[in-house]
């Protein structure tokens, strides 16, 4: 009788050299970053929820609860009344900052829910017959997120304009309108090799 001749095969180990260790693969969700006990409260309530309900705004909103600061920029009363507009008996929902914004002069009538909102931003939208909730009260009031506008404000920080986005084979100028860590834009800055066919080669 003839012996069946499985192959066997040796686990491998990972060139730690070549890949390294893989980081940056694990959720952020599993530990509550924050040290805020009303941030990690709210936190709490809104995976309950999202595990409950079953509804995919209470999953985004607790997923940007765990967000970072840079993460979850603020938005200004223009912005916010901008996407407001035709939107009646709607609330507003902001994980992050309401900001005052004094080139606005008339501020609509508006429900807002965020995390926080500045003093003035509060006043103005008050003052407006508006009104400033929370998430533990916009909870009771949409646990699924219904009649809501979800927003969030304008990710434009100054090291943004460093970045690029991914080159492709469509976009080969992704790198093009990519603003320089240079000093200065002149003679003596950066104009040497690489620069001009004179010294060594140009790009």
């Amino acid at each position: 009788s003839k012996q069946s001749s499985t192959p066997t095969y040796a686990t491998m180990g990972i060139d730690l050299k070549a890949g390294g260790r893989r980081t940056g693969h694990k959720s952020s969700m599993k530990v509550i970053k924050t040290q805020n006990p009303y941030n990690r409260l709210l936190i709490k309530l809104y995976k309950f929820l999202a595990r409950r309900t079953d509804s995919a705004f209470c999953a985004t909103v607790a997923k940007r609860l765990h967000m970072s600061k840079v993460n979850t920029p603020p938005i200004g009363l223009n912005r916010l009344s901008k996407y407001m507009t035709n939107k009646d008996g709607k609330i507003a929902v902001i994980v992050g900052k309401v900001t005052d914004d004094v080139r606005m002069l008339e501020v609509p009538k508006m429900s807002v829910c965020a995390l926080s909102f500045s003093e003035n931003a509060r006043k103005r939208i008050v003052a407006a017959g508006g009104e400033c909730i929370t998430f533990d009260q916009l909870a009771l009031r949409a646990p699924t997120g219904s009649n809501t506008v979800l927003l969030r404000g304008p990710e434009s920080r100054e090291a943004l304009a460093h970045f690029g986005k991914r080159t492709t084979v469509n976009n080969p100028h992704a790198y093009d309108g990519v603003k320089p860590f240079v000093r200065s834009k002149g003679r003596k800055f950066e104009k040497a090799r690489g620069r001009r066919r004179s010294r060594g080669f140009k790009v």
